[in-house]
């Protein structure tokens, strides 16, 4: 269901004319909080070259870690669904979580109970100030809808995501499904 004002736990979706933004071409993002002062987000679909081991040595896993925005790319971020299990954690909605006992999570993840369908990894978030946002949907740069996947949004296949919406959304969107994601490849 497409929106026009977003909330805590909608997502953005990258309108195909965002061409050559690297940070936000093709991307969906969560918003995980929004306000009159303005709002955070994580890009979803947006996977790097790391994993969590190759950050963090300590954690011995290969979870992948995802390009969250490009405000403050040297931290690292976590969503997950699994409050009960990490103190500390603040509900964005719908059973999904932001944050909390980062100790805790290396714990769970060292002794197995936790898994990359349960928690998401980002180096740096998206970020807007007060009414940034706001003028961005008013100049067409996102589609607000709702988050029907709910906690599951973090096992979303990240890879034909983008693509999936577009043809959701339908009419001249759909046009957009198939085609390069550099127009010059065309």
């Amino acid at each position: 269901m497409i929106t026009t004002k977003p909330k805590k736990g909608d997502l953005l979706i990258a309108e195909p004319s965002i061409i050559g933004d690297v940070s936000f071409n093709r991307s969906i993002v969560l918003i995980a909080d929004y306000s009159d002062e303005g709002s955070i987000g994580f890009i979803l679909n947006k996977p790097l070259e790391y994993t969590i081991n190759e950050l963090v040595p300590e954690i011995e896993t290969d979870f992948k870690v995802y390009n969250g925005g490009p405000v403050e790319q040297d931290n690292l971020y976590f969503i997950h669904k699994i409050p009960e299990l990490i103190p500390e954690s603040i509900e964005i909605s719908l059973g999904i979580y932001w944050g909390g006992d980062f100790n805790k999570v290396a714990e769970l993840i060292a002794n197995g109970n936790i898994s990359e369908k349960d928690i998401k990894f980002f180096l740096g978030y998206s970020g807007w100030d007060a009414n940034q946002l706001d003028e961005e949907l008013k100049g067409s740069s996102w589609v607000v809808t709702e988050n029907v996947y709910k906690q599951n949004i973090i096992e979303k296949d990240y890879k034909s995501f983008w693509k999936e919406k577009m043809l959701e959304f339908g009419g001249e969107y759909s046009i957009w499904s198939n085609a390069p994601e550099n127009p010059n490849y065309n």
